[in-house]
Parts: structure tokens; C-alpha cells; sequence
């Protein structure tokens, strides 16, 4: 299995930080990162054979240098997109696709965000992938109406099997917030291109499952873990504080 860190975006609602700075790079512990923590969950992963970051032409350098840096040991790769500006970005369906084209993936496939802090690890979420051998979104209780207006929104049945997906609904017809971590098999990756043919929104992540699933089956995966995004120079302050006073 390959891990896929989405890494492309511009975080433009956390200017100034992230002028020059991207934010999965942003410290959040100390001196240590959004990502290093992320790859803390990757790294223990004994099925995962190698790490790709997709990112743009802007932040290349500053992956590039955080990666020589790194102590872990797992492959990892540092793409770049080429897109250099917020307006030509790719989206996250777009940078899965370039990454798929480009390394010619044949594998089965985690995609993360590289902007999340997780506050459980993986190795559920793959064993449960394993078991019912089909692709899968994670899934969580959001009760907070403002915060299900800016994720995915899932239904799903008794056996979690994934009846309807909408992206950032004003009216969510559920409280089961779909997070950016999916597992997915390797025979569903040509199906990527085939979304964006057919016209996909290239952008938010849950896009593509949300098309998926009326085409093939989907399971979601629930977890009572923390899932943190950073969006506001306020949000990432208390964030920081937090997880150092949790490291003490």
C-alpha cells in the first residue's frame, strides 16, 4: 500500500503564516510539524511501502528540505505538481490524478490530508479496510452545525455501507462528517480519470467518493478520535498551545 500525503493547497486563510510557510509544516508541538506528526501515524504502518507528498511549485523547496531533514524510515518522495499560484491549483482530486498519471500506481492507496492532526492511529482503519475488502472513507459524529457545513456529509446503512455523500451541505441530512482519509483499492484507481472526464469537480477530496459510491459499493470506517484543521491564525494558536501543554 502507498500513503499519499495531499500537500498542494495554500492555506490563503492563514496569511500571513503560511505567505512562505506551507501548513503542514507549521510547528504545532515544539518544533515539530503538522506532518511530522502525521507521518508519527504512517510511520508505524508495517503495510505501507512508501510515502508520496504531492505539493505545488511554490512550497517544492521547503518539502524538499523538511524531507533531508527527517528521520524516519519510510521511502519517501516529494512531488510537485507544477502549479504555483491558488488560482492554478489542481484540487485534491486533480493532484491524486497527477500523482496516479505520474507514478503509474498500481497499488492500493492512502490518501490523507497533510494539514490534519489525528488524535488516533491507523491501523483500525486498515485492518477494517482489509476486512471488508472494499474502498473507504472515515467517518465521524459532528454536532457541530457550522463544522458539518464544511466537510462531507455521509448516510449509510446498518452495515456502513456509504448511501449518499454531499460536499459541504447547507442542510446536512445526517451528523456523519466524512474526514480526508481514504482507503482505496487498487482496481478503483482508473476510475479518477474517468471522474474527471466525465466533468468531476476537481477540488474538496470527497468529490470523488461522493460520485463513487453510486457506481460501487463504499464502507466508512467510524472513529471517535480528534480530527484537527487548522483554519484561522486563532485556530492554529490554540492548537499549539494545546499539544505542547499535552507533551509536558
Amino acid at each position: 500500500m502507498i500513503a499519499l500525503i495531499l500537500a498542494a493547497g495554500y492555506a490563503t486563510r492563514l496569511y500571513p503564516l503560511t505567505k512562505d510557510t506551507p501548513k503542514p509544516l507549521l510547528p504545532v508541538q515544539g518544533s515539530r510539524t503538522i506532518l511530522d506528526l502525521l507521518m508519527d501515524r504512517l510511520e508505524v504502518l508495517e503495510e505501507i511501502t512508501e510515502i508520496l507528498i504531492v505539493t505545488n511549485e511554490r512550497f517544492f523547496r521547503a518539502f524538499e528540505q523538511w524531507h533531508l531533514q527527517y528521520r524516519g524510515t519510510k521511502p519517501i518522495r516529494v512531488l510537485n505538481d507544477g502549479t504555483s499560484s491558488p488560482e492554478g491549483r489542481l484540487g485534491a482530486i486533480g493532484d491524486i490524478q497527477f500523482v496516479i498519471d505520474r507514478e503509474q500506481l498500481s497499488e492500493d492507496l492512502l490518501v490523507l490530508a497533510g494539514d490534519n492532526v489525528l488524535g488516533f492511529g491507523l491501523e483500525g482503519y486498515l485492518n477494517y479496510f482489509h476486512q471488508v475488502d472494499k474502498d473507504c472513507i472515515l467517518v465521524r459524529t459532528v454536532d457541530d452545525i457550522r463544522e458539518l457545513r464544511s466537510v462531507g456529509v455521509a448516510e449509510l446503512d446498518a452495515e456502513m455501507r456509504v448511501l449518499s455523500l454531499e460536499e459541504k451541505p447547507q442542510s446536512p441530512r445526517t451528523n456523519i462528517g466524512v474526514f480526508a482519509l481514504y482507503i482505496y483499492k487498487r482496481s478503483t484507481l482508473p476510475l479518477f480519470s474517468r471522474y474527471l472526464a466525465e466533468g468531476g469537480n476537481p477540488d474538496a477530496p470527497s468529490y470523488f467518493p461522493a460520485w463513487l459510491h453510486s457506481r460501487q459499493e463504499i464502507r466508512a470506517y467510524y472513529t471517535e478520535g480528534t480530527i484537527d484543521d487548522v483554519g484561522t491564525p486563532e485556530a492554529y494558536a490554540e492548537m499549539r498551545d494545546r499539544l505542547s501543554n499535552s507533551e509536558t
